[in-house]
């Protein structure tokens, strides 16, 4: 398809994703993953098209077989203070600067990124095509 991450041969590609932007009814939620290299999990696929039981088993699978995962929140007051973009951004780089180890290159599901110091590419429904951002929008 021609993405920037194609080009490159990454040790740790980190999938990111959120939750909590629609209904504005408390925190933005964001999650970021690092599978380990060639080792895919799978059934992983955009938590919208799995129901609560395929989710629930997904989350303990992806929690024990990923690389590494965490999560990052912003806050009622954070979205108030900032607007829901910056919020949700401010969410997902708490998440990825939680991860152990540091990514390579980020993939984000949607259409902009954050500022930040990481290589990365937003990826328009990457939560149905990226397994990495799939797995985060299930734990998201």
């Amino acid at each position: 398809m021609g993405y920037l991450f194609d080009s490159f041969e990454e040790d740790l590609l980190c999938g990111v994703d959120e939750a909590g932007r629609g209904p504005l009814a408390g925190p933005v939620v964001a999650a970021a993953v690092i599978f380990i290299k060639d080792h895919p999990i799978e059934h992983v696929r955009d938590s919208k098209k799995l129901n609560e039981h395929q989710r629930n088993e997904l989350e303990v699978k992806i929690k024990k077989e990923a690389l590494c995962w965490a999560i990052g929140t912003a806050s009622v007051k954070e979205i108030d203070s900032l607007n829901i973009l910056q919020a949700t951004f401010l969410a997902m780089k708490r998440a990825v600067e939680g991860l152990n180890p540091q990514p390579d290159f980020v993939l984000v599901d949607g259409n902009r990124l954050p500022h930040w110091n990481y290589r990365s590419e937003p990826i328009i429904g990457g939560d149905d095509i990226i397994p990495e951002i799939s797995a985060a929008s299930i734990l998201a």
